[in-house]
């Protein structure tokens, strides 16, 4: 088994976006896998490829007023599925209807939905307040027959689920590389055929064939106000958006960028502090 070393980072103050930003740094650099959490990020890559020089990479950001730590650990190689399974994924029931889980666990519970999601790079296992709080507004919607855009779609778990429930066509769209091909990857485990996966950002919206009565956009407030616009261009009319990736705190700042173009907001609901708003076009 391969040894790796095991890089742990944590950040004052703290954020998804950070920790999404930085793991998506070091994995350019070299690193294989991630485990983001409140205070920062443990981070794994081959031990032959560590250089303590790596951090450079982190120290060349543009962040003001963000300081961080970084220590490394060298771990002896060992099954990193099963290190994976039994301290970090485990297997999770959202809205007492879908279980998420990956390939490698055993000990499955039985529910009305049933994904497998081998995250790698990527971010979304249903883990995170902000994928729950989606998943369990795709719950409660009326899917079939409804056409989808999942803008973000991370290792592609909203996209399943929507498919799942009889979205009838559905979109992800993924600007990293490794964790769209993630996506792919676990489109093909749950055996959804009627997904297809665009490797882009917001500009890749206008090649898709068509309006969708559903949009979603876990993302970060940041990109979300700035995109705005074209996720509405991209709805059909009286179509749902479902927003999230930012605090409760950030739920008026969002909701004005959406109002200016036109959409109605509807309401959000919280988990830990993390918001999804809901708006129609």
């Amino acid at each position: 088994m391969n040894d790796y070393t095991e890089v742990r980072i944590e950040f004052s103050p703290c954020s998804e976006t950070i920790t999404d930003t930085a793991a998506a740094l070091l994995a350019d650099a070299g690193f294989e896998s991630f485990v983001p959490d409140e205070r920062g990020l443990t981070a794994y890559i081959p031990k032959p490829s560590y250089n303590p020089a790596l951090r450079d990479c982190l120290e060349a950001l543009p962040w003001t007023d963000i300081s961080f730590s970084w220590s490394a650990t060298e771990i002896e190689g060992q099954d990193w599925n099963h290190e994976w399974e039994k301290n970090y994924f485990k297997p999770i029931i959202v809205g007492d209807r879908c279980v998420i889980h990956s390939s490698f666990h055993t000990d499955v519970p039985v529910c009305e939905y049933d994904i497998v999601i081998d995250p790698k790079m990527a971010f979304g296992t249903g883990h995170h307040s902000t994928t729950s709080l989606i998943l369990n507004r795709l719950l409660q919607m009326d899917m079939s027959g409804k056409k989808v855009i999942d803008m973000g779609t991370g290792t592609g778990i909203l996209s399943i689920l929507a498919a799942m429930r009889g979205a009838s066509e559905v979109t992800g769209v993924e600007i990293d590389e490794p964790a769209w091909e993630n996506a792919v990857d676990n489109c093909r485990l749950n055996g959804v055929e009627n997904i297809v996966m665009i490797h882009g950002d917001a500009s890749s919206l206008a090649a898709i064939p068509y309006k969708a009565d559903v949009f979603l956009a876990n993302i970060n407030r940041n990109v979300i106000t700035h995109d705005i616009a074209s996720y509405c261009a991209s709805m059909a009319a009286g179509a749902t958006l479902l927003l999230s990736g930012f605090y409760e705190q950030d739920v008026k700042i969002v909701r004005d960028a959406a109002e200016a173009t036109g959409l109605s907001y509807i309401g959000y609901t919280t988990m830990n502090d993390w918001a999804c708003v809901e708006l129609r076009k």
